[in-house]
């Protein structure tokens, strides 16, 4: 659940939303609920004893006689009236006789005849005569305020059930006490007034223009960063679109901005590397020229050698430099296929060359560039550690491209600084034992373009190098239809070398 409150925008969006209303609202009921609960008290007392005065006013006005059935036929579901030969001064004894009352149903025999209506005269439910006693215990009786009690007969008012019930009785003119109890089993309910269909459907409102703001963000950031990992990937791009919010639309310009720079960056390091490349040829050239006259063989010899390493170096720079690969358009291919095809070649020309079966893995990506990278590793591996197996492997965030060879590996301290153009750890630079020191460099700048990596893992049997792509490139990966064996059988190296790296 918190994993997906992280991931989505609109998620995050619509719950601060809603959670403001909710806080809001639980805000405001609880300021209004203290006056809304006094306000509703004062009106059902006031109706109370107009009632209470209005009943009395008829009983008076009737004969002894009548005035108990009278007093029946007035009762309702929470109200409930009856005649005391003597009044009952004590409150706490007032409030176990207002429950018995209460607890008994409304008599129905005061109307045989079914003229009354008794919608609503059901019995309360009541608290336990106990509570009841001691919820308002030590409160006396009370006078009413003049205005709520107009009559001659002189009255008392009490609340009993913590204060749900209201109570009264006064003296009629044959001596006898009227008493009324009255319990508000519902205080009227804040939230229905507040209605709560009401806030329902501004909650759906509010979600619904949530989602619509919040996806408003979101789109043109996923374009973003779908446009920003193709960048990372070396792809040439259309501009985003420049629209909406000032501020998405402030990003856009700034991102089509960096983009914009970066190819004009890279364009004129290229022109600025092929004018070098181009002028370097010519005091090349020259020195070739004047080496040839020079009578000594052996320095002639090394002359011409050194001056062809310098050439080797100069041009393999200058390629490395211009980023060819950046140039290179992406495309889908099959990556298994890629792997296998390398391996063919480099087996069709002796070398010990073991490719494991994997999944027909469709990827987009360079494919020359990428070619290069791996085929640089094969050599390498051939080259110092003997024989190459490689392998197409999936796991949860990349696809891994696994170069293994038999050699002792690349010394910890060295992991990094082998990565630097012209760094070889064999270091008598003699080309028949190795290349001027750009293979790995190379390695790692295709990986990096594809948004990837390359690492080292050295083990007991020998060194895995490991190009890993990310998984967002994959098209599709299914198992081979019809399985060739790809493996080559090792050819034994009479000289082997321990295992290092360009």
């Amino acid at each position: 659940m918190i994993g997906f409150w992280r991931s989505s925008l609109a998620t995050q969006f619509i719950g601060l939303v809603l959670g403001a209303l909710v806080v809001s609202q639980a805000f405001t009921f609880a300021i209004s609920l203290d006056g809304y609960t006094k306000k509703f008290d004062a009106g059902v007392k006031a109706d109370f004893i107009n009632r209470a005065a209005t009943v009395t006013r008829m009983a008076q006005s009737l004969p002894p006689d009548m005035r108990e059935q009278a007093l029946r036929a007035s009762e309702g579901g929470y109200l409930r009236y009856w005649l005391t030969d003597s009044e009952v001064k004590n409150p706490d004894n007032w409030r176990l006789m207002a429950h018995q009352h209460l607890s008994r149903p409304v008599d129905r025999s005061v109307d045989p005849n079914g003229t009354i209506s008794w919608a609503g005269a059901t019995q309360p439910k009541l608290p336990s005569a106990d509570d009841v006693a001691a919820a308002n215990a030590r409160e006396p009786w009370r006078i009413p305020a003049p205005y709520a009690w107009m009559l001659a007969q002189p009255a008392e008012v009490l609340r009993f059930a913590g204060g749900l019930g209201f109570g009264y009785k006064a003296r009629l003119d044959d001596g006898r006490w009227i008493n009324a109890a009255f319990y508000q089993h519902d205080q009227g309910g804040l939230w229905t007034s507040i209605s709560l269909p009401s806030l329902a459907l501004t909650a759906v409102l509010l979600a619904l223009i949530g989602a619509f703001v919040a996806r408003r963000i979101a789109r043109p950031l996923r374009q973003l960063a779908t446009s920003a990992e193709a960048l990372g990937r070396g792809q040439n791009l259309p501009p985003l679109s420049e629209d909406g919010p000032s501020e998405i639309k402030r990003t856009a310009q700034s991102f089509n901005m960096m983009q914009s720079r970066l190819r004009r960056f890279v364009e004129d390091r290229t022109k600025m590397l092929a004018a070098i490349g181009h002028d370097l040829r010519t005091p090349l050239t020259s020195l070739r020229l004047r080496a040839e006259f020079v009578n000594d063989e052996d320095i002639q010899r090394k002359m011409i050698a050194t001056i062809d390493e310098l050439q080797s170096m100069t041009e393999a720079a200058i390629a490395f430099a211009r980023g060819e690969f950046v140039k290179e358009e992406t495309r889908a291919i099959d990556l298994e296929a890629l792997v296998v095809s390398i391996c063919d070649d480099q087996a069709d020309i002796g070398h010990p060359v073991t490719h494991c079966e994997g999944l027909k893995t469709i990827y987009r990506c360079r494919p020359d560039s990428l070619r290069r990278a791996i085929r640089n590793l094969i050599e390498n591996a051939v080259r110092y550690g003997g024989e190459a197996k490689v392998s197409l492997r999936h796991t949860a965030s990349a696809i891994a491209i696994i170069v293994e060879d038999r050699g002792p590996g690349i010394p910890d301290h060295m992991a990094e600084k082998v990565f630097e153009p012209f760094v070889r750890l064999e270091s008598s630079r003699n080309r028949q034992t190795g290349g001027v020191g750009l293979g790995l460099s190379i390695v790692r700048a295709v990986a990096r373009q594809h948004g990837g990596d390359i690492t080292f893992v050295n083990g007991k049997a020998g060194m895995q190098a490991i190009i890993s792509l990310p998984k967002e490139g994959c098209v599709s990966a299914e198992p081979v239809k019809k399985p060739r064996n790809w493996r080559r059988e090792a050819i034994p190296s009479a000289n082997p070398k321990p295992s290092a790296a360009e």
